[in-house]
């Protein structure tokens, strides 16, 4: 399943161009903290109406953005911004605001039907209100920008939310699987709601997105008939997805994204009241959860590499430890992928050499869609590094997105993965 020649020209041009732009990210940082500070009009954006008025996916307000490929501003996509607030639920249902970037190209849509929307689920930013998708977006600082430019290029309308907590009060409850799926559906809900956009009910939607982004496609992809029936969704891209939390876990201890677990920590204590850090970590941890709490990737990457848990706990234990243990056991259990079928096809791509995310259990979340009755195309790449997969996988998911946006199902491996 091939994209036509331009098509596939153009893919591998921003194949090269994401490489270069995730090289260049170590050169960036810098600028990144520099520009953590926006101004006090984007900043009040970002603090939603009382009471919130509509139903799941109703637009609270919008205006007009930015969008950048770098941090001098120097490279900007083909595309009308627009920021936008939007209602959606948390973890338990109850209703909360979320932001997000819409992004329209300026050229026509020339394909068949009505033009189709994207609804892109950002990969790990952090949990800090700066670490928005939004907000990097504004300032040339998202290393998926070049992403998101790939999609625009083929002519579909794009909306990138920034999840629960990320600009908007509270923390960020990263990478939960409920607060994450409603996130990204109503997304998609609010952009048909958006007249500069140029949808309509009929648009065709796919899901997509990578890291903790494919944990967020996949799990929207659970919710669809359920929660957002009204959706024309064609189909999703789930890449490297962290579908069981008591295995990525114990990985990331001592690991060079070991902050990404204090990201995980933080969003499980905000979201469920049951869960308390604080009967768990010693000074030294509630020390470093608190500038966990206001980290970006990049913030974690550095400032918390290696880190061994054990340190930050009253009894010496890995914070992971507690994980099998309750609270954590029950909230953690919560967050897994795969017990519900999706009610799409279904792309996943995960890497045999990943890193970060354990490839053994993307591939377990694949086979459990299967025995209940999904369709899945479930792809193993070779790519060293969580990076590396992530780049490996873009081109070929354009295509099989492309692919659904006209009608055509992801070819299933089903069979394969079941007898073996």
């Amino acid at each position: 399943m091939r994209p036509p020649g331009r098509s596939r020209r153009l893919l591998t041009s921003l194949a090269s161009v994401a490489t270069a732009a995730t090289m260049v990210t170590g050169l960036t940082v810098a600028a990144g903290h520099a520009a953590h500070a926006d101004p006090a009009s984007a900043d009040d954006f970002y603090t939603p109406p009382s009471p919130l008025t509509g139903e799941a996916g109703d637009v609270l307000k919008y205006e007009e953005s930015e969008f950048y490929l770098d941090p001098l501003k120097l490279i900007e996509p083909d595309a009308d911004v627009y920021r936008l607030m939007y209602r959606s639920s948390d973890t338990h249902g109850e209703a909360n605001a979320v932001t997000g970037t819409l992004l329209v190209p300026e050229r026509e849509w020339r394909g068949d039907g009505a033009r189709p929307l994207v609804s892109y689920a950002p990969g790990t930013q952090g949990v800090g209100d700066d670490c928005a998708p939004s907000k990097k977006l504004a300032l040339g600082l998202e290393y998926e920008g070049p992403f998101v430019t790939g999609l625009l290029a083929l002519g579909y309308v794009v909306v990138v939310t920034d999840y629960e907590g990320l600009g908007t009060p509270g923390m960020h409850t990263y990478v939960n699987r409920a607060a994450e799926a409603h996130a990204v559906l109503d997304a998609a809900k609010a952009a048909q709601q958006v007249p500069e956009a140029g949808l309509s009910a009929d648009s065709p939607v796919v899901l997509a997105g990578y890291s903790q982004g494919g944990g967020a496609s996949a799990a929207a992809a659970e919710l669809v008939d359920e929660y957002a029936p009204e959706l024309d969704v064609k189909g999703a891209y789930a890449g490297a997805p962290p579908a069981n939390l008591a295995e990525v876990a114990p990985v990331l201890d001592g690991h060079y994204a070991a902050g990404f677990l204090g990201f995980s920590l933080l969003g499980l204590d905000a979201a469920y009241p049951e869960v308390n850090l604080d009967d768990v970590v010693n000074d030294e941890g509630r020390r470093v959860m608190d500038e966990i709490a206001d980290a970006c990737t990049e913030d974690a990457i550095l400032g918390y590499a290696f880190m061994r848990t054990s340190k930050l706990t009253q009894d010496g234990r890995a914070l992971e430890e507690y994980l099998g243990e309750e609270p954590y056991a029950s909230a953690v259990a919560e967050q897994r992928i795969g017990l519900r079928a999706p009610d799409v096809p279904v792309f996943v791509l995960h890497s045999r050499l990943d890193d970060i995310v354990p490839y053994g259990q993307g591939r377990q979340m694949a086979v459990d869609w299967c025995e209940r009755g999904g369709t899945v195309q479930f792809t193993t790449s070779y790519v060293p590094s969580h990076v590396g997969g992530m780049l490996r996988a873009y081109p070929q998911a354009v295509s099989v997105l492309s692919g659904m946006i006209k009608g055509e199902q992801p070819r299933s491996n089903c069979g394969s993965l079941l007898g073996s």
